[in-house]
């Protein structure tokens, strides 16, 4: 097993979408460890404070290559990263073992038609938040005066996550935007350090791209972001011939996560629970209505985000402890 650094440069990142046509930025084999830098924050960047730019950030801003702009999303992503010998069919297992803020500063912003209430938030707003990384902390900051933020003595602890984790499919410069199941914007707060993911794979080499990092959202991420924030992580890909999936399976230390995604919750939720259910039946041998019951007895579901249009994610929450065996 190898140990690679993949920088954030204008040559490794990709704008706005996955595509099959991008060349790689890495080529790994399974099991290969990687410490990968993102960043976010494109089209804000010349609005942002000193503690939020680099130089590097901003060269990516002002040089990016027209043809690593491959979609209409918002997000700067790493990649993609070529796993060798992956082939359609594969599942990719991501290990998720480092994420912490890169800089000190994060940001939110509000943007008109988009959020769970676009009708009555109607307005463009953008915060930049300053991120306590010594004491893993935000004060929440209340709309400003007189071109400063109020302090407010609300304090949010950081718990980074990235956004999105997912690969490219046949499609041609698809959105960052929408999750699926080929996994992308999940804005699932819960994979965070020492936590898997688990992805169907669509094409040769799997194309893997992270980013959007997050150092703090709610479930829902109803304004539209969460504190948007450039992170650094420390990863390892495997490749699972052993497994095989249709749609994102997670992993916490606690819990397992299927996924489900549809223009309603109420689709993403069925789509949630049908994978529960199969994951019990598939991988403990459970009838499909031993499984039925048990996750309306035992299994929480969570709104993952409601803003990711067009589809919006609901998860389960399968707790490891009432399982009578590991999975995997």
């Amino acid at each position: 097993m190898s140990h690679y650094i993949l920088k954030a440069t204008p040559n490794t990142v990709h704008l706005g979408g996955f595509s099959p046509d991008l060349e790689p930025a890495l080529i790994i084999d399974s099991g290969d460890t990687i410490d990968v830098e993102t960043y976010t924050g494109f089209y804000v960047y010349d609005q942002a404070p000193p503690e939020f730019l680099t130089p590097e950030f901003v060269e990516i801003c002002q040089s990016l290559p027209t043809e690593r702009k491959v979609g209409p999303g918002p997000h700067l992503l790493t990649g993609p990263i070529y796993l060798r010998d992956a082939k359609p069919g594969d599942v990719l297992e991501v290990k998720l073992e480092q994420i912490s803020p890169r800089l000190p500063m994060g940001f939110n912003a509000i943007r008109p038609g988009w959020g769970a209430l676009p009708d009555q938030f109607t307005e463009s707003k953008l915060r930049f938040i300053p991120l306590d990384l010594a004491k893993s902390e935000a004060e929440f900051p209340f709309a400003q005066r007189c071109g400063c933020n109020i302090a407010s003595g609300i304090r949010i602890p950081l718990q980074p996550f990235f956004g999105i984790l997912g690969v490219a499919t046949s499609e041609i410069n698809r959105s960052s935007v929408p999750p699926g199941n080929y996994g992308g914007n999940l804005d699932n707060r819960y994979l965070q350090a020492g936590s898997r993911i688990f992805l169907p794979i669509y094409l040769p080499g799997g194309l893997f791209s992270i980013g959007d990092g997050h150092s703090a959202q709610g479930d829902g991420e109803v304004n539209v972001t969460a504190i948007e924030t450039s992170m650094n992580g420390r990863i390892q890909l495997n490749l699972r011939r052993d497994l095989k999936l249709t749609a994102p399976l997670g992993e916490t230390p606690t819990h397992w996560m299927t996924m489900g995604f549809g223009e309603t919750l109420d689709q993403a939720f069925a789509q949630a629970l049908e994978q529960a259910i199969a994951l019990l039946v598939d991988w403990f041998g459970f009838k499909a209505e031993d499984a039925y019951i048990l996750c309306s007895l035992a299994v929480n579901f969570h709104i993952t985000q409601v803003v990711n249009r067009p589809h919006k994610g609901v998860h389960s929450m399968l707790p490891k402890s009432i399982l009578p065996k590991p999975l995997i």
